[in-house]
């Protein structure tokens, strides 16, 4: 399996874990199991606000683009990341965002209470 991030502004958060060819998105399964060499299955039919393309099988390999969040505070590892290539099963490490500065976790905490 091969995951490119496509980085987006936004605020929520996501949640990868693969088993074998079912991708798991915030908790919903996505079993690509039924796909063959060179099938596409379009965008269209996956019903996932998460997926930003169709999804492919390379070499042997499923090739599928996602969005990724950004944070206000985002890293330039989630600006501009790499793809994710050969992983094992298990949950997905995406790229994290920089540490918020002290200073606004006091500001932020006091705005929310």
């Amino acid at each position: 399996m091969k995951i490119i991030l496509s980085p987006q502004r936004r605020d929520d958060t996501l949640t990868l874990s693969k088993n074998g060819s079912v991708l798991t998105i915030n908790g919903e399964a996505f079993d690509f199991s039924q796909m063959n060499e060179g099938d596409t299955l379009p965008r269209d039919a996956i019903d996932c606000e998460w997926f930003v393309g169709d999804v492919e099988k390379v070499e042997g390999a499923l090739v599928i683009t996602l969005f990724l969040p950004n944070p206000e505070n985002y890293s330039p590892e989630q600006a501009f990341p790499v793809p994710i290539v050969n992983i094992p099963d298990g949950p997905i490490s995406l790229p994290l965002p920089l540490p918020v500065p002290e200073p606004l976790q006091s500001l932020n905490a006091e705005i929310e209470a």
